[in-house]
């Protein structure tokens, strides 16, 4: 993955590689002088390929060159969201068994205390600076790369944890620069573009998808230290590509500030990570006559489909599969299905992960006898082989022996007037064995008639589909990259029916 970055460091080193927040500017030359000492320093801690580096810090463009200079040093770089609490630290320090540890110092004392922790624990602050910068101050500036082979480990990420246990997903060299290399040319990036980067750098999205289209393309990024409406509007003229979450995209809407005249001139906005409504993708057009470019990802397979580019972007659907990547719809037997039946979407390509981080079983019960992954994702083609994501396998519903897909349900729930968005469970029921139920967040100033809402369904989907309850919160509860944590809603109204048993 390195070398593929050296080439644009060769290429384009005195251009501006990143614009940090207060006009701080580093060159395509700066990073790759910086990760070289980063690099040494590793080293000199003890740090031999194959190694993790385990890393829970702020958003910055140091943590950016640590992630160079784990690639260059042949280590696995393992990134951590910055909101996790003491035990699930414990649980990912004790699985991933990291060389090194590099974290914010208000956090150094409880990395310290975890058991399984390494001697060598470093920190870096939200500026970059700490142990970590004055260990490598001072080396030199240039570094032999160690050689990495296409299957060689270069990553290291646990799923989110939203069910079950959390897996370590290893992902390798080859994954993440075939993955790239097809984004950079479906998107059309070039070192004409400026990326604005408000997302993490824990995660796919922020770290392999955005941070790869720009370096192998040689554009500049515009770098946020996380995502804020006013400094994203206020940076938004300087940059001709946006890629974030669907919930950037409604707080955008939300601001008077977000105008035409604001996000006209942009060349490309990319959705992902988590749903995004058909609402949000016209009210978004309507405001900018920008289409949101939707794709579907994994963090197994970094990305699988994406809208074209030149083409049609369908609201409610993630695209077309990439190129070299194979997709299909199968229903239990393991047989295709055809336009508009819903089945198990599974994926085979050298964007497909290598597979459970020492869980080998797991591993085998994840992939089919040919190779493909199975996602845990239900989905269904349309005609024109564009792909619509109808929810998780996990988060079907079997109410009295039928099943129901949420998604449907979901998309006829926030079209309705008063609500602005759902989500759609299943709780225990005492005679159908589950109950659908819904949860939806009300429009600002607006009130939910549970009654009413009931009603309006019935004449759109089968008895069995329509929610027995309906109920209203204030806002439904999210990980840190959007997605909405179904099992909380699942445990918060487990009970909801134990009065009718």
């Amino acid at each position: 993955m390195f070398a593929a970055f050296a080439e644009s460091f060769a290429r384009w080193g005195e251009k501006d590689a990143v614009v940090a927040e207060g006009g701080s500017r580093l060159t395509y030359g700066d990073l790759d002088r910086r990760s070289a000492c980063l690099a040494g320093a590793l080293l000199d801690l003890g740090v031999t390929p194959g190694d993790r580096v385990t890393v829970q810090v702020h958003k910055s463009v140091e943590a950016l060159c640590l992630y160079l200079a784990c690639l260059r040093a042949g280590a696995v770089f393992h990134p951590l969201n910055t909101g996790y609490q003491p035990a699930e630290l414990a649980y990912f320090v004790g699985d991933a068994e990291p060389r090194v540890i590099v974290t914010d110092p208000d956090s150094l004392d409880l990395f310290r205390q975890l058991s399984g922790c390494p001697e060598s624990v470093l920190t870096m602050d939200r500026h970059g600076q700490g142990t970590l910068a004055d260990a490598a101050a001072g080396r030199p500036e240039t570094f032999n790369n160690v050689s990495a082979a296409a299957a060689d480990s270069a990553a290291l990420l646990y799923s989110s944890g939203t069910t079950g246990q959390p897996k370590g997903i290893d992902l390798s060299h080859g994954n993440l620069l075939s993955n790239a290399r097809v984004l950079t040319e479906w998107w059309q990036f070039s070192e004409r573009d400026v990326l604005l980067h408000a997302l993490p750098i824990f995660h796919v999205h922020g770290l392999f998808v955005a941070v790869g289209c720009a370096l192998l393309s040689g554009a500049s990024m515009r770098w946020l230290p996380g995502f804020s409406v006013d400094p994203v509007i206020d940076a938004l003229p300087d940059c001709s590509v946006m890629m974030g979450v669907p919930t950037y995209y409604t707080r955008l809407l939300a601001s008077p500030w977000f105008t035409r005249e604001i996000a006209a001139d942009r060349r490309l906005y990319v959705s992902g990570s988590a749903p995004l409504l058909a609402e949000t993708f016209e009210a978004f057009e309507a405001r900018t006559g920008h289409r949101i470019v939707e794709r579907y990802g994994l963090t197994e397979t970094v990305i699988n489909t994406s809208s074209p580019l030149d083409g049609e972007r369908k609201a409610g659907t993630v695209g077309l599969p990439l190129p070299g990547v194979a997709l299909r719809v199968v229903n239990d037997a393991g047989k295709p299905l055809g336009p508009g039946e819903t089945g198990q979407i599974e994926v085979r390509g050298p964007n497909v992960f290598k597979g459970y981080w020492r869980m080998p079983e797991k591993t085998r019960e994840d992939f089919t006898e040919d190779g493909f992954f199975r996602t845990g994702d239900n989905g269904q083609w349309d005609d024109d082989g564009y792909l619509a994501i109808v929810g998780r396998a996990k988060d079907m519903v079997i109410s009295g022996g039928l099943n129901v897909y949420p998604r449907e349900v979901e998309l006829l729930l926030d079209s309705l007037d008063g609500v602005a968005e759902s989500a759609v469970i299943g709780v225990p029921h005492p005679d159908f064995g589950e109950a659908v139920v819904a949860v939806v967040v009300p429009i600002a100033g607006e009130s939910i008639d549970e009654a009413a809402v009931r009603e309006s369904l019935k004449p759109q989907i089968a008895a069995f589909k329509v929610p027995k309850r309906v109920l209203s919160v204030d806002e439904l509860p999210r990980n840190t990259m959007g997605k909405v944590q179904k099992n909380q809603l699942r445990d918060r109204y487990h009970r909801l029916f134990d009065a009718t048993a």
